[in-house]
């Protein structure tokens, strides 16, 4: 089977991205990365060369890692670019990072953490950086 993670190029993301390599070298799965982006505009900060993205990527491939990267342009919607690609290879898991937030904050987790979990037919691991 497969394990997904949703990427973005932040220190979540980058701690999300990390997780998901290793859970995938655990269950000896492939893992997929879902980028997207609202294709915006090309220095758009969750296009994947502009972040650490190529080097965690090598780095889980040198650990034997089967790895594919999905960049998903012009989406409005990443949690469900994130499902759909989930329901599309059959994933075991999906990966989420989460970032720290005020006690206010933690009330309601962001919208498409919170979509993730409610909506995905597998299991969803969050991960805090």
């Amino acid at each position: 089977m497969t394990v997904i993670v949703g990427y973005v190029p932040t220190p979540v993301g980058e701690t999300a991205l990390n997780r998901a390599g290793e859970e995938a070298r655990l269950r000896g799965e492939r893992l997929v990365v879902v980028s997207s982006s609202r294709g915006d505009s090309t220095v758009d900060p969750t296009y994947p060369q502009t972040s650490a993205l190529p080097r965690i990527i090598a780095k889980i491939r040198s650990d034997g890692v089967e790895c594919e990267v999905r960049n998903v342009e012009r989406v409005r919607d990443a949690a469900q670019a994130i499902l759909d690609v989930a329901e599309e290879v059959g994933a075991d898991l999906i990966v989420l990072g989460l970032k720290r937030r005020s006690p206010v904050g933690k009330l309601l987790l962001g919208s498409t953490t919170q979509r993730v979990l409610l909506d995905s037919r597998c299991s969803v691991l969050a991960v805090k950086s």
